[in-house]
Parts: C-alpha cells; structure tokens; sequence
C-alpha cells in the first residue's frame, strides 16, 4: 500500500487557509467580529490573532459578558477596556444585541497593536475605538467611561493604587489569575477572598471564580 506524501505547509498557506474559513465563518454567522477577525489575518499576518481568540481567552470574557449583563444591566454610554490588545472584548461586548452600549474603547500601552485593534473592530463603524496609551497615565475623569474593564490584574503591581486613580462610584469589572508560573503575572492571587482584598472594591456586585485547565480566573465586577 503506497501513502500520499505531504508537504509542510507554509505560513502562507496557514494565513489563506484560515483567512477563508473565518471569511467563511463570518459570511455563515453574520458576526462582525468573525469578519474582523478575518480582516485581521489579511492585513496583518504577523498578528498573533489565535492566541487573542483562542478557548480559553474566549471562554473568559464570554464570562464577564454574561455576568456583566446580569448584575450591571445592558446599557452603557462608554466602555473603557485596558490593557485591551487586539479588541476582542470590546468588539464581543459591541456585538451582542442585548447590549445598548454607545462606545468601546481598546486601550493598550502597545503601539503595535493599535492598527491590528481597528481593523478587528472596523465592522462597528465610529462605535469601536483603538488608543495607545499607558493606563497609569490617563485622566479618568476626561475619559467619563461608566465602566472601566480590566482583565489583566495580575499584571499590576499596585492593583488598589491604579484603583484610586479612577473616580469614585466608577463601576468596574476586574479579572486575575492564580496562574503564578507565568512570568510577566507580577501579582497573582491564590483564592478570591484575596483578589476582593487586594482590590477593597467599595461596592461589589458579582465575584465569582472560573476553573480553568491550568488556572483559576477570578472576577469582581463592582465600584471603587
């Protein structure tokens, strides 16, 4: 019996085959962000867009989403996400329809992601916006986002002191990991009790913790 033999396939190849299948999957769904992502593959194919989409980090933000909508209600005038790389929750937020939201911001100290974020999020028109910018240096107030998001707690050193920059009764939602191994996580929490103290939130509408293979993500979403 004789075997077909296969030829590794080329990055070029990978970036057309997927660019089809998600242009495929856009044209099938509807999505907008499914088109973005599609967008994304095209324009920019060094982008690492599988890693931003990818189960897990879909499955965490699919999370706040719910739970957002659940304990904080649909409607929102502005959305400021930090540390918010290619987009992806801003647009996930902006497209679902029991959301009433005017603006999503992506925020992230990153230059290089600020053109990848528009392009994903090009489908929502003047409703989705990518800014570079250092979240220790904005002006909340200025800003006058009714929610502010951050899912990347343990990458902050002195989580309640960014904290105290925002307004108070700012609503917030906030996520963390106990996933200690990785490098760049300067500041992890072993348990939920410990993410509530470290962020002395003075309100607190949802918290809650999601097992994950190799993590627990924990979640606040409340108001300083």
């Amino acid at each position: 019996m004789t075997h077909a033999s296969h030829s590794p396939r080329s990055d070029a190849d990978w970036h057309e085959n997927a660019y089809d299948l998600v242009r495929g999957l856009a044209a099938y769904s509807g999505s907008l962000l499914a088109d973005g992502i599609a967008r994304v593959i095209a324009k920019h194919p060094h982008a690492n867009i599988a890693n931003a989409f990818n189960y897990k980090q879909v499955g965490c933000k699919l999370w706040a989403r719910e739970k957002l909508f659940d304990c904080a209600g649909p409607r929102y005038r502005k959305i400021a996400v930090l540390g918010g790389w290619y987009g992806v929750l801003p647009a996930m937020l902006l497209e679902d329809p029991r959301f009433d939201i005017a603006t999503a911001v992506s925020y992230d100290i990153d230059p290089a992601v600020e053109e990848v974020s528009r392009t994903l999020g090009s489908g929502f028109g003047e409703r989705f916006r990518a800014v570079t910018a250092d979240m220790y240096a904005l002006d909340y107030r200025a800003i006058g986002a009714d929610l502010i998001v951050n899912t990347s707690c343990e990458h902050i050193a002195d989580l309640a002191g960014w904290l105290r920059l925002l307004p108070a009764g700012t609503r917030v939602l906030l996520q963390s990991n106990d996933y200690f191994s990785e490098p760049t996580h300067i500041s992890c929490v072993t348990s939920l009790d410990e993410f509530r103290a470290q962020a002395a939130l003075a309100h607190i509408d949802f918290a809650g913790a999601l097992p994950m293979k190799k993590y627990t993500r924990f979640m606040l979403i409340g108001t300083v």
